[in-house]
């Protein structure tokens, strides 16, 4: 491996540590009326997000759901010391994708078949803070020190 591919690894690997996400993969829901539902809780904070999403009445809230709970797992593993409210975490990016197409054909007058196509959708969703980490704020006090 060359130093330049090793180098942008190294970056990429610090930076998936302050990243905290979830996937979903292969949702049995076409990702249009997924979408509508991510659309509700893009940029809430956590608590309103879950809030939204546990009196939903789409198909695919208790999903997403549980998704966003998946996410906070995942963000309380890498920060075991910190309590999920004062980091004040909302939903920083959530994306539907198109997954796999199941195809099957269904009949149809004079012999002819038409198309169905059932759809599957890949979700991933991404967490953020609004309070800054304690490696930034580090960052941020040498700057002005330099200054």
């Amino acid at each position: 491996m060359g130093s330049r591919k090793r180098i942008r690894a190294e970056q990429l690997k610090e930076q998936k540590k302050t990243l905290y996400m979830a996937k979903l993969n292969n949702n049995p829901t076409s990702p249009r009326k997924t979408r509508y539902t991510a659309d509700l809780i893009r940029g809430l904070d956590v608590d309103k997000a879950l809030a939204i999403l546990q009196y939903s009445h789409r198909e695919a809230a208790p999903k997403l759901h549980k998704l966003l709970r998946s996410a906070i797992a995942n963000w309380q593993n890498k920060n075991e010391g910190l309590r999920m409210e004062d980091a004040k975490l909302y939903v920083k990016e959530i994306f539907v994708d198109g997954g796999v197409q199941l195809k099957r054909l269904r009949p149809a007058p004079q012999g002819r078949g038409y198309r169905i196509r059932k759809r599957s959708n890949h979700v991933t969703l991404i967490l953020g803070s609004r309070v800054a980490q304690p490696e930034q704020v580090k960052e941020v006090e040498s700057e002005s020190e330099n200054k």
